[in-house]
């Protein structure tokens, strides 16, 4: 009986470090509107802070808390004229993380809903991504 308590105990403690473990190897890119910027933490530290454009008077980003959904390494939207959007992480519905060439407009809403980076960014946040998982990937979007 001593061995089975001894050997439960030993297992829930395994377990309790594994929870921490994946908690620890979380990639968390947070989106602050207000100020444009995107700060991205893995294993809880911060390992950039860029700046972004998000929407645009008259479109929305969608606040929350996301996924990743899927990754194109180049996309083209369908609904905004075929507009590239290279190195995109998509994480609500159409919108996405992605790289952008219109680079003097990062730091100010310019876009009809997506985060803009700049593409060299987008490239290490998308390369990120696809190290971490989609399941220990988190985006935050907040106003």
């Amino acid at each position: 009986m001593k061995k089975f308590a001894l050997m439960a105990t030993m297992m829930a403690i395994a377990m309790l470090g594994m929870s921490v473990a994946s908690r620890a190897a979380s990639l968390v890119a947070s989106i602050d509107v207000s100020s444009q910027t995107m700060t991205v933490s893995k294993y809880g530290q911060v390992m950039y802070r860029w700046s972004v454009s998000t929407a645009r008077r008259g479109y929305f980003t969608p606040p929350g808390t996301y996924r990743p959904q899927r990754t194109a390494r180049m996309w083209y939207s369908k609904k905004y004229h075929m507009s590239p959007m290279p190195y995109s992480v998509f994480f609500h519905g159409g919108y996405a993380i992605h790289g952008t060439n219109a680079v003097r407009y990062l730091g100010s809403p310019a876009s009809h809903g997506c985060v803009r980076l700049h593409t060299a960014n987008a490239a290490t946040f998308y390369a990120m991504v696809k190290e971490a998982g989609f399941g220990n990937t988190r985006i935050v979007v907040t106003n």
